[in-house]
């Protein structure tokens, strides 16, 4: 079932339908070197093998998996040997080339930087984590989106009356919602589905969602914990607390969940996004995210999911503030563009009588001997004695903590507007 050809090929419209950037490349001949990078069965592999039958050049194939530095130079001494003056280079396609190591990828650098071959690669990762800059510079990098409804429905009855075996069958498609979800956009799945589901039965074949549950029995939504979708739905997750949407928090909560991830990790996700996220806007917050937090270590799966569920409905809910995260980060940056100043002699330690002498601790005004427990007196270095470092958001909660400081600082932690 895998296309020949562009106009077989389904999805991705954005890279190879009409006026389509690699449309417009394959048509006029020459390619450069590229990195397809998308979720498994989404055409990688089909789309390096159209351009080479195109193009008609050789073609080259290795695996990341199985190929050494020995198998890069090998293949680039025959792409050299075979090519003729003034031809197309010859095409390597590697797969899975985020598994590459950094020796077996400089390996490549020269030859594709001197045209000796276009390389393709096709990675289900992130390029721009798992593949050397240098080589990355040298391509172009296009996205492959998971396939849609409309072009699995394509491929699925592409499947039952082209495909030698299954359009003998008489198959119908009466219910598609189970296979749709257990496929999750990838064809290369959604044709093995089809093509076992169809083998467990004899005579016609009515595929519906039942039969479809009962001869997987899988869990459709298990994700790589170190893939790319993890990090995008925890990503997700985060996002929809900050932006106050408990129904999306809630969701994509489930998604991990039925997807097998760890507890502790949602759980740790939560106690991260109370500090910076929620932050002083309600201070409570951290507090409900560390019960929860306990309360998963205490009592494990299933039941878990209450307290994290309850945690990430409160984040959601609560108003918002960053200005604890965002003080922690001016301080850091001023740390490194100051250096380590001298702490003020009056804030100094003093357990000797030389230090004494010294001057260390001289002055220093004891906050609770004042009306209030609190009196005026510089706390940060000589350098920086008026540098502002946090900044409050005047959430309701954060809004008494500003008027307090000032009340005690009176213009130095006036805000500019003011």
């Amino acid at each position: 079932m895998r296309p020949r050809n562009l106009d077989d090929y389904v999805g991705q419209e954005h890279l190879v339908g009409e006026g389509a950037v690699l449309r417009k490349m394959i048509e006029g001949g020459r390619i450069s070197s590229f990195i397809l990078w998308g979720p498994p069965g989404t055409g990688k592999t089909t789309l390096a093998q159209i351009v080479a039958s195109r193009l008609e050049v050789p073609f080259y194939t290795l695996s990341a998996v199985t190929s050494g530095v020995k198998d890069v130079r090998d293949v680039i001494e025959r792409a050299k040997s075979g090519r003729f003056f003034n031809s197309a280079s010859p095409i390597l396609f590697i797969d899975e080339i985020h598994r590459f190591s950094k020796s077996q990828q400089d390996s490549l650098l020269g030859a594709v930087e001197r045209g000796v071959v276009t390389l393709i690669g096709a990675t289900t990762e992130n390029p721009s984590f798992e593949v050397i800059r240098p080589l990355l510079s040298r391509c172009q990098l296009y996205v492959l989106k998971s396939l849609e409804r409309d072009d699995l429905m394509k491929l699925l009855h592409r499947a039952i009356t082209d495909d030698v075996e299954l359009k003998k069958r008489n198959i119908e498609l009466r219910e598609t919602g189970a296979i749709m979800r257990y496929s999750g956009g990838d064809a290369r799945k959604l044709l093995n589905i089809l093509e076992l589901v169809v083998e467990s039965e004899s005579g016609d074949v009515i595929v519906t969602d039942e039969l479809v549950e009962s001869r997987l029995q899988q869990n459709p939504l298990a994700y790589d914990k170190d893939g790319e979708m993890h990090y995008d739905i925890i990503s997700a997750f985060i996002k929809s607390i900050r932006g106050s949407d408990p129904d999306a928090a809630l969701y994509w909560m489930a998604r991990m969940i039925e997807g097998g991830e760890d507890p502790e990790f949602i759980a740790r996700r939560l106690v991260i996004s109370a500090s910076e996220d929620v932050g002083l806007a309600n201070p409570n917050a951290l507090l409900i995210a560390n019960a929860a937090f306990d309360a998963v270590m205490k009592i494990g799966w299933p039941e878990g999911r209450i307290p994290l569920a309850e945690a990430a409905v409160y984040l959601a809910t609560s108003p918002k503030s960053n200005s604890a995260y965002m003080g922690i980060a001016n301080a850091l940056d001023t740390v490194k563009e100051t250096g380590n100043l001298p702490v003020p002699l009056h804030l100094r330690n003093a357990p000797t009588s030389l230090m004494k002498q010294l001057g260390y601790s001289d002055g220093y005004k004891y906050s609770h001997d004042f009306p209030g427990h609190f009196v005026r007196q510089q706390y940060l270095p000589d350098d920086i004695a008026s540098h502002r470092l946090w900044y409050a958001q005047h959430s309701p909660s954060e809004e008494k903590l500003y008027q307090r400081m000032i009340q005690c600082w009176g213009e130095r932690f006036k805000d500019e507007e003011e």
